[in-house]
């Protein structure tokens, strides 16, 4: 049995029962956890992924395969770090001070979690002076800035400014639903991405 296969096509179809059944099977069946991880996993991600983009399943579809690929990537990570697997890149992510919408930041951090990152997720409502503390504590390679407001949406540039201010070098990403490229360039990010599978490639292509 094709295990990578069969686990790809399981969170294509959002089952997340089989799945889980699936991932346990392939373990005790001696697979990597890293094969299952990418041969499985994300290839069934990405696959999610460009449906998303060519507009053949929405976000309902999308938020449950990221789901349940959450709970199969907690299953592997043990595995994954007693076998020395790197991961990709750390993202530490957040929604700006005074923006407590987080569903869009959610989806964000689950697909760079798929495609092999390491997240770190500050929740929502997080100032200046967090995500600088936190990039000084974490070293992440990317950092991901997410509003939903254009009240909150202003805030970006500040905190940007703030995190260049204390020396960090990371890729800042930034999204959510009022803002634009234009945007992003006039706040100085490095990255815009308006859906989360837009950031995922966008990154991985700046870091390769």
């Amino acid at each position: 049995m094709d295990y990578s296969q069969s686990i790809a096509a399981s969170l294509e179809s959002g089952n997340p029962m089989e799945l889980m059944n699936l991932v346990e099977k392939a373990i005790q069946e001696g697979i990597a956890a890293e094969e299952i991880l990418n041969e499985g996993l994300i290839r069934g991600m990405a696959v999610i992924g460009q449906k998303f983009k060519d507009g053949e399943v929405f976000i309902p579809e999308v938020l449950i395969a990221a789901h349940a690929m959450t709970h199969a990537i907690t299953r592997l990570e043990p595995l994954l770090a007693q076998s020395g697997v790197k991961a990709k890149g750390k993202l530490l992510i957040g929604t700006i001070k005074n923006d407590l919408h987080d569903i869009g930041k959610n989806l964000v951090a689950i697909m760079f979690k798929g495609a092999g990152f390491e997240v770190i997720d500050l929740g929502v409502d997080v100032s200046a002076e967090r995500f600088v503390e936190a990039a000084r504590q974490h070293q992440p390679d990317v950092i991901g800035l997410s509003a939903l407001l254009t009240t909150t949406m202003v805030n970006m540039g500040s905190i940007i400014g703030q995190l260049r201010n204390n020396g960090c070098s990371a890729l800042i990403i930034v999204g959510g639903a009022p803002v634009t490229a234009e945007f992003a360039v006039e706040v100085k990010a490095d990255l815009y991405a308006q859906n989360a599978v837009e950031g995922v490639d966008k990154v991985l292509s700046a870091i390769r």
